[in-house]
């Protein structure tokens, strides 16, 4: 069978590298030629991805990299998998999943089963998607469409695409069918829900419940540092409960594709109802916040002012042991730390350049102030102690530091 990858990010070319050893062949499409150019040379940018395994599936002929639709040709399936942010008023953007769209429409040729795994608002899948590529189509061809949204974690090591259980729905009875004949293939479990609607809810709602609960540990460490107490502590207290409780660390706030993003597009069809979304309005905010209470602690704990200093943020990626950077918590943290005139210099073995800086080898105590924003298993704790005598732990896994 022949598929289409429209997206070879994080979802795209994990995914293109399962549906390979399926036994399918796979064409992977992104707009960005370079990462097109690097793929075809057997080189991943994804760590989840090793460079071997996708030189092998180049090598079998089972994959190939491209940014000509004209490739889409004959396929049998499509999938949609690109990014979906949000504007600048923090509102759901869907130009990507649009886009993909159209250029599926103008270029395919034959009856294909379009699967969106991009996560978005309810009724995408049905509204937006499906009417785009029949609007660009040059012939009625009778697409069929379905949705199932990705779970994909990177960095994790015990959940990945084959075990991770996968809800699915198709706007049509045969698409679900062939939807769950297609994902059998190299996934172990399959969930069908009853419309694209409830698993495009299920999705949002899955993230959604982890900012809340996120943002509920980050207030309450603001509380229990007024109080006095360790929130560490009470967290582990708390979780000695055998049910009704799920543990959850307090952070630096919420980083990543999904986390920061998803909820918003639930909220957004909330409003679309006339429905208040105010649990993840309040959580937004919490998580926001959290950067520039921890700032405003700093200031506090170093004499009430930080201008001059030099200060040294480690970790930039969005979580631990992944270079990714999207939406990471780090950016607000230092545009608020860059208010009070601060030198910043920053650390992350994973992340050579970000924001057109690159990041600095440890050597010695030669900052002011220490803030361990994410902490990396390859990290080396006591060299990072050692860069200056007040150290600020967002992690909670830093021996000696100060902690939220």
């Amino acid at each position: 069978m022949r598929v289409i990858i429209v997206g070879q990010g994080y979802v795209g070319l994990p995914l293109a590298m399962s549906i390979c050893a399926a036994g399918h062949e796979v064409i992977g499409f992104d707009l960005n030629t370079e990462i097109v150019i690097a793929l075809n040379s057997g080189i991943s940018h994804i760590e989840d991805i090793d460079s071997t395994v996708l030189s092998e599936w180049i090598t079998s002929g089972k994959y190939r990299a491209t940014s000509n639709p004209t490739d889409f040709a004959q396929s049998e399936i499509a999938i949609i998998a690109v990014p979906t942010p949000l504007d600048e008023k923090r509102e759901p953007d869907l130009k990507f999943v649009i886009s993909a769209s159209e250029t599926l429409g103008r270029n395919l040729t034959n009856v294909t089963l379009i699967i969106n795994e991009s996560t978005s608002y309810p009724g995408t899948l049905r509204d937006v998607i499906a009417p785009t590529v029949v609007k660009n189509s040059k012939a009625d061809l009778g697409h069929l469409f379905a949705i199932s949204p990705e779970r994909v974690d990177p960095g994790n090591k015990d959940w990945k695409i084959a075990n991770t259980p996968r809800i699915f729905a198709g706007l049509t009875d045969e698409a679900s069918k062939l939807t769950k004949t297609f994902y059998s293939g190299f996934c172990s479990e399959l969930i069908e829900v009853s419309s694209p609607e409830v698993a495009e809810s299920a999705k949002l709602f899955e993230n959604t419940f982890r900012q809340v609960n996120i943002a509920l540990v980050n207030e309450l460490a603001l509380i229990t540092r007024g109080i006095g107490i360790s929130v560490n502590e009470v967290i582990d207290a708390a979780s000695s409960k055998p049910y009704g409780f799920m543990k959850f660390n307090p952070s630096i706030g919420v980083g990543g594709h999904c986390i920061p993003v998803d909820p918003s597009y639930l909220a957004h069809t909330a409003k679309s109802i006339g429905v208040e979304p105010r649990f993840i309005e309040l959580a937004n905010a919490v998580n926001l916040q959290m950067p520039r209470e921890i700032v405003k602690r700093i200031k506090t704990e170093n004499g009430g002012t930080l201008k001059g200093k030099k200060i040294l943020v480690c970790g930039v990626a969005y979580k631990p042991n992944v270079a990714d950077t999207r939406e990471t918590p780090t950016a607000i943290l230092i545009e608020e730390l860059e208010k009070d005139g601060v030198k910043i210099s920053w650390h992350d073995p994973l992340v050579s350049n970000w924001k057109g800086s690159d990041s600095v080898e440890l050597s010695g105590e030669n900052y002011d102030v220490t803030i361990v924003a994410v902490l990396h298993d390859i990290m080396d704790k006591s060299k990072i102690a050692s860069t200056s005598k007040y150290l600020f732990d967002c992690t909670g896994k830093m021996p000696g530091g100060h902690k939220l």
